[in-house]
């Protein structure tokens, strides 16, 4: 998955619809891709201003950005209620854009922004939530600053001079005022009546409370600017005053914030869906609309999910009958596979070292078989890294982070090491085709690096279009031989697939069927073989993110379908390379802009 910074990403973009109103289309050319060009321009000149965060993960806070490098975004309610309004405003400006005078290349971009920008103003008519994103908590086990700030200012922020460090200083300081500005939406979230389940404040106040208790002189907060300063030799007592912040500044604030949450346990339920919220049921259709991109509703999603779980274990039951395994349900015997000598490795720091360093090996590996199926191959690197222990009792197994624009960080992605038992050694290598190449890397950095595509065109995204292509990644894997004497890999190949269909299962059966927490763990549990730690946090998930976790088999289902359809039509002038450069090369785009982009791709190659 991408981690919720990503999307943030998106969500800051459709932020950045902001100013652009009659005046821009007032002084546009005639011609209608100028017109949209100047749109976009604008949209992307707002976006860039308005959030010091975005600056930083493109790599663009030097030079003339350089002084935003010391804030951190505006997380206010004021800063939400303005946004809301300048993306009602850009979108209706956004419509006076004549389409059909476009080019083709240019209606792509078109469709693209206006559905995001459409989307996000269903999202702004609910009281709750964060506007855009479609989570209807902004403060949860997986949302809020405390859980993504301190990686955001370990990794993302640079620190290569003492203007560096001071300005790392400086959004230390400032993190406290976002703290404050979030609790006050916490607040204004309980007023609206979306106070989160009981399970989600608990997890979330739990993981403040590590935080709050540890020694804060070893917090991320405090040792990375001591850490990297050192590193480049820059002279100050960086730790102590960062040190200093964090106690008198941090800390406290974080703490109002964990009260403030935990006020709202006497009135939660242990219901996980958003239809107990006020307009919840059409909550959850923005959230499937938001993250699919499709008209798919809970119940279709439902059935989708059942369907494709029963055709998956079918296809698992035999593989796991070719190696020996036939007592017990698919699950249990997929469960059974981690038990194997050998499989697991060490719960130790050491074994951690040696799980990441085996990662990287079979990420040399499916690399090097890349130039026989794309056209086109990322320039940025690609690292994978441990996920921080301060927030990995409530983070998901494995995310990505994109690069920066100008080649100065390069991908990432993470795997949450928590407890090495949820990562037997048969699942891995699907890990990372999943993240890395040739999928969420390959993807994204792709997007990134395409040199005549407008910025904005280079941030968007859709989580249908990238989950789905990560999943697509797995199976191609498959398909070129990354398993030809690995048949416990290919079993965890099919039992991944499968867990993204349980996802559909479970993602509407906690918001259109109101199943309980412990209904969708124990359908995973018994379906997966997984085991219960890591199946509660996956659930707990998909109850603060309604409709993310059916953005995957959608999406990879959709991309599977269109190559198919192009293979019957074009027979022998099919060509794999072109088909993964083509849907490529559309950037992160709704699946219904996919599917045009690939039918005129199939036209031009039929002649």
């Amino acid at each position: 998955m991408l981690d919720r910074r990503r999307f943030l990403l998106t969500t800051a973009a459709g932020a950045g619809l902001a100013a652009t109103g009659g005046a821009a289309f007032a002084r546009a050319a005639s011609d209608a891709d100028t017109q949209l060009t100047g749109v976009m321009d604008t949209i992307t000149q707002d976006l860039l201003l308005s959030s010091p965060e975005l600056l930083t993960m493109l790599g663009m806070d030097k030079g003339p950005g350089a002084a935003m490098k010391s804030r951190l975004d505006d997380r206010s309610i004021a800063k939400q209620e303005a946004d809301k309004a300048k993306v009602m405003a850009s979108v209706a400006a956004l419509n006076r854009v004549d389409r059909e005078a476009l080019s083709p290349r240019f209606k792509v971009y078109h469709d693209t922004v206006k559905f995001f920008g459409e989307t996000a103003v269903e999202g702004y008519s609910f009281p709750y939530g964060g506007g855009m994103f479609p989570s209807p908590y902004t403060v949860s086990q997986l949302g809020g600053a405390y859980q993504s700030t301190p990686d955001f200012l370990d990794s993302q922020h640079s620190i290569d001079t003492a203007e560096d460090a001071e300005a790392y200083l400086s959004r230390l300081s400032a993190l406290a005022t976002v703290f404050d500005q979030e609790t006050e939406r916490v607040r204004a979230d309980f007023a609206a009546g979306a106070v989160p389940p009981d399970f989600v404040i608990q997890r979330a106040t739990g993981q403040m409370g590590t935080i709050l208790d540890a020694d804060p002189a070893g917090l991320t907060l405090v040792t990375s600017v001591a850490r990297r300063a050192a590193e480049k030799g820059l002279q100050g007592d960086w730790a102590a005053r960062a040190l200093a912040i964090v106690n008198g500044e941090v800390l406290p604030a974080l703490a109002r914030q964990r009260d403030t949450l935990a006020s709202g346990l006497p009135n939660a339920t242990h219901d996980a869906g958003c239809w107990r919220l006020p307009n919840g049921e059409a909550y959850y259709d923005y959230g499937l609309k938001f993250y699919t991109t499709s008209t798919l509703n809970g119940q279709e999603i439902h059935d989708m999910g059942l369907e494709q779980v029963a055709e998956l274990s079918a296809r698992a039951d035999e593989l796991l009958k070719a190696q020996g395994l036939t007592q017990g349900t698919v699950g249990e015997r997929i469960a059974s596979i981690g038990s194997l000598q050998g499989q697991t490795y060490p719960n130790t720091d050491a074994a951690k070292e040696q799980l990441l360093a085996d990662l990287n090996a079979q990420m040399s590996t499916v690399m090097a078989r890349m130039p026989e199926y794309f056209g086109r191959l990322p320039t940025s690197a690609c690292d994978i890294r441990r996920v921080p222990k301060e927030i990995e009792a409530g983070a998901p197994g494995g995310y990505y982070q994109p690069p920066s624009l100008d080649g100065s960080r390069p991908g990432a992605y993470y795997i949450n090491l928590r407890d090495t038992a949820e990562w037997p050694k048969f699942t891995l290598p699907t890990l990372t085709y999943h993240e890395a190449v040739p999928g969420h890397h390959f993807q994204i950095a792709l997007q990134q690096e395409k040199t005549d595509t407008p910025l904005l065109l280079k941030v968007l995204g859709f989580s249908a279009y990238t989950e789905g292509w990560g999943l697509y990644a797995e199976q191609l894997a498959d398909e070129i031989g990354m398993y030809e004497n690995d048949p416990w890999g290919r079993i965890g190949c099919i039992q991944s697939l499968m867990f993204r269909a349980a996802r559909l299962v479970v993602d509407s059966g906690l918001h259109y069927k109101r199943w309980s927490r412990e209904q969708g763990i124990r359908y995973m549990v018994d379906t997966l073989g997984d085991q219960e730690t890591s199946i509660a946090t996956e659930v707990e998930r998909y109850a603060v993110w309604p409709g993310q976790a059916s953005s995957y088999k959608v999406g990879h289902t959709t991309w599977v379908r269109l190559r198919e359809e192009a293979k019957t039509t074009l027979g022998d002038r099919f060509d794999i390379k072109g088909f993964h450069d083509a849907g490529l090369d559309a950037g992160g785009v709704p699946l219904t802009v996919l599917e045009r982009v690939i039918g005129d791709w199939v036209a031009s190659r039929r002649g």
